[in-house]
């Protein structure tokens, strides 16, 4: 069974960074495509950035474009979400998960989902 653990989440202040991971387990890790997700409460979770199962291929939501990096180390089964010029606005529990696809930004894409794991930027 696949299954998806964040780490990485904290409290920072805006213009800090932060980097996320998520190590997989249970699966042929670099056949998956992956992807980053976030959700605040009383709203629906939405896209973050995905990549492809190399790596080469990347892609993101408007709202971090050039702030954060989405990268992963297929020999670790883990990938990570780089996050820097943090905003107030990038509070919010960050999941990990994995679909089939690639560069898929819908939620229903994606097969297997990590926990979450909070991250809170403060002004």
């Amino acid at each position: 069974q696949v299954q998806l653990v964040e780490s990485g989440g904290g409290s920072v202040q805006a213009g800090e960074s932060l980097r996320l991971s998520c190590a997989v387990s249970g699966g042929t890790f670099s056949r998956f495509a992956m992807g980053w997700f976030r959700q605040t409460p009383g709203k629906e979770r939405e896209f973050v950035a995905a990549g492809s199962w190399s790596g080469g291929s990347t892609y993101y939501a408007d709202s971090v474009k050039g702030r954060f990096t989405i990268f992963r180390d297929n020999a670790k089964n883990t990938v990570h979400l780089q996050m820097s010029s943090l905003k107030p606005e990038d509070t919010a529990v960050y999941f990990c998960a994995i679909s089939r696809r690639i560069g898929v930004r819908e939620e229903y894409e994606y097969d297997y989902w990590g926990q979450g794991t909070q991250v809170t930027v403060s002004s």
